[in-house]
């Protein structure tokens, strides 16, 4: 960190509603109605991407200037978490917090077209009439085999970090998914290139990956723990067993309350996240502090909010016509993206004992300022 910290401004309440409303509007007929469907692996909405691509969400925090909305990190969490909501299978995280950004750091102009980011080792030739030949392979790329292009940040043997696009007509997919059957594909490339095309960029880069993409992650777990608490809490309402609501039995009140309690811990630390990567960037331990807690209580919340939405479903929670496998499944996919729980309760120790002096309690409850 060099501890220089930016600070900006938050947006307007009513402008981050309006956001929520927009994306809102347009994901919930298109993403609901897949719901529904018998299939395991999501399909990428191509139609759906071109709808939000067009009102401008798909790119909400990748400036003007880059070819985005200009807007900010708060509308850019507003629109993934609402998509998450919603089961929405379209890499929107992907391509505004990490491929868009990447090509902004590297100076490049962002296309509008779907994208995704991968990070792994590249081979970079020497210069040969300006152009020169790039190799490398990145694993586990989000919707690789749906996007036109993944934009790579690579390590090569010197240890430096750089940014190009990959065109995927120009690389070999192999095809992986998560735990929700995504696509989380390899990609492995052999290209030539202009030297333009291949652009250095600080060090910082790839600890400002990690950190994006967590929040990122932390920002869908909350959207599909917050629906599946929804399915919930109108499943034990509206069934009945032994003449009575499920509501009604206390054991089931103490599963949904028990949910309920991970989701509100949850939103809480991705709404303090979020706020500190607006106001003060990525480049602060206050924000990285605020995603650690954020990414850390994500993934707890996953496995027990998943746990009990089952428990009170029982087995038809667990069946292709019911929608609940949707965003428990996600939940359990994304909690070990971008770090684990125990990875970020790792980091958040660590900050713990290098905190000079400072009480370590103190730190761990209150945060960091600036």
């Amino acid at each position: 960190m060099t501890g220089k910290i930016a600070t900006y401004v938050l947006p307007d309440e009513e402008d981050v509603l309006a956001v929520d409303e927009l994306t809102r509007s347009i994901v919930s007929g298109p993403a609901d109605a897949v719901l529904d469907i018998q299939r395991l692996a999501p399909e990428f909405d191509a139609a759906l991407w071109s709808t939000l691509s067009d009102s401008g969400l798909t790119l909400m925090s990748t400036p003007e200037t880059s070819g985005g909305s200009g807007a900010g990190i708060v509308e850019s969490a507003t629109v993934v978490r609402v998509a998450a909501e919603h089961a929405v299978a379209l890499p929107l995280a992907e391509c505004d917090l990490l491929a868009a950004w990447l090509l902004t750091t590297a100076g490049r102009a962002v296309p509008a077209h779907p994208q995704s980011a991968g990070t792994g080792p590249v081979t970079v030739g020497p210069s040969y009439n300006g152009n020169r030949r790039v190799s490398g392979a990145c694993d586990r790329v989000p919707w690789a085999r749906d996007v036109e292009s993944v934009v790579v940040l690579g390590e090569t043997s010197d240890e430096e970090s750089v940014v190009l696009s990959v065109p995927i007509a120009q690389a070999t997919v192999l095809p992986g998914r998560n735990l929700a059957h995504e696509p989380r594909d390899r990609i492995v490339f052999d290209i030539e290139v202009p030297d333009d095309a291949v652009t250095p960029v600080p060090e910082r880069t790839a600890a400002e990956w990690m950190y994006r993409g967590a929040l990122a992650r932390s920002v869908q777990l909350l959207g599909v723990l917050e629906t599946a608490l929804d399915l919930s809490v109108e499943h034990v309402t509206e069934r009945s067993q032994f003449g009575r609501s499920l509501a009604k039995f206390q054991a089931v009140q103490i599963l949904v309350a028990d949910a309920a309690g991970e989701v509100a811990a949850t939103s809480a630390a991705c709404t303090a996240a979020v706020q500190r990567a607006a106001m003060h960037g990525f480049d602060s331990p206050a924000t990285e502090f605020a995603i650690a807690v954020a990414k850390a209580q994500a993934s707890r919340a996953a496995t027990a909010v998943t746990r009990n939405a089952h428990q009170v479903h029982g087995a038809i929670g667990f069946t292709l016509d019911h929608r609940l496998r949707h965003f428990s499944l996600r939940a359990r996919a994304w909690q070990s993206e971008f770090g684990d729980a125990r990875y970020w309760e790792q980091q958040l120790g660590a900050l713990a004992l290098d905190s000079g002096g400072a009480d370590p309690w103190a730190m761990l409850s209150s945060g960091i300022d600036g």
